[in-house]
């Protein structure tokens, strides 16, 4: 299904992607060596509860996964870049960590992540990483506007990650996103200019550029959820959810400190 949001329903859009954008910028300043990741889901509850949304992850068992997952926030720490399922684990000085998040408020869906690195030490090639992943998702929202096609958005964001030199993975990408969290159409990560669904507005679009430091190769955790490199190497993952406007691309998961 692919959805086209009236100007009421996008509103309301830019009302959760705020608060996604709010709850992920909180627990990004909340996690410090010693923290449990444990703890990370529970604050992400109270955040979630405490605004009147609900969460998208609770009871979502998609095919991929051992559902329902059970949780408020996917939490991928090193290796683990996608679908992390919290669990007792404190956080080290140095740890790669990636905090991913969808919630509903007032019927309409926002879906974000973040890569950051935990504590003072600091790799120069987890800080590349990271902000590889970010500069491919500022190209990919720089190419979304109407008229664009899905296939461009991929392209852009597929020059930035293969110019880094990361592999790219295919099985997991972009998407739809609306009245529920995962929709048509998929967006790859790299793909060819001028193909694939012309953009409307209305069409609220999730991105995130991912990676993995030298493998396109995935393998799942006994938990049935969590996604890790095949090779132990190190992940990043970045992702906003966008509306396409007559003006282009607007961005609905920045925290509100950083919305004029």
């Amino acid at each position: 299904m692919i959805e086209i949001l009236t100007p009421a329903q996008l509103d309301r859009a830019r009302g959760t992607g705020r608060l996604v954008g709010d709850i992920l910028h909180s627990l990004k300043h909340r996690a410090n060596v010693g923290t449990n990741l444990l703890d990370m889901d529970r604050w992400a509850k109270e955040m979630i509860l405490d605004a009147g949304a609900e969460s998208c992850y609770v009871d979502y068992a998609p095919s991929f996964g051992r559902g329902p997952f059970g949780h408020y926030i996917c939490t991928a720490v090193n290796d683990a870049v996608l679908h992390g399922m919290p669990h007792d684990y404190r956080l080290a000085d140095g740890d790669l960590l990636t905090l991913d998040l969808a919630v509903k408020l007032r019927g309409v869906a926002a879906d974000a992540a973040i890569s950051f690195v935990v504590g003072h030490r600091r790799d120069p090639a987890d800080e590349r990483m990271i902000a590889t992943t970010q500069q491919a998702l500022t190209a990919g929202v720089a190419a979304a506007r109407p008229g664009a096609r899905i296939g461009d958005l991929s392209h852009a964001i597929g020059d930035v990650l293969s110019e880094a030199g990361y592999p790219i993975n295919l099985e997991f990408g972009g998407h739809g996103i609306g009245t529920t969290m995962h929709q048509d159409p998929h967006v790859a990560n790299t793909g060819r200019p001028g193909r694939g669904y012309r953009l409307r507005p209305g069409l609220l679009l999730a991105l995130e550029p991912w990676v993995m430091a030298d493998t396109d190769q995935l393998i799942t955790d006994a938990d049935g959820w969590t996604l890790r490199s095949a090779t132990g190497a190190r992940t990043a993952h970045s992702e906003h959810t966008i509306a396409i406007t007559d003006g282009g691309a607007e961005i609905l998961t920045l925290p509100s400190e950083h919305i004029a």
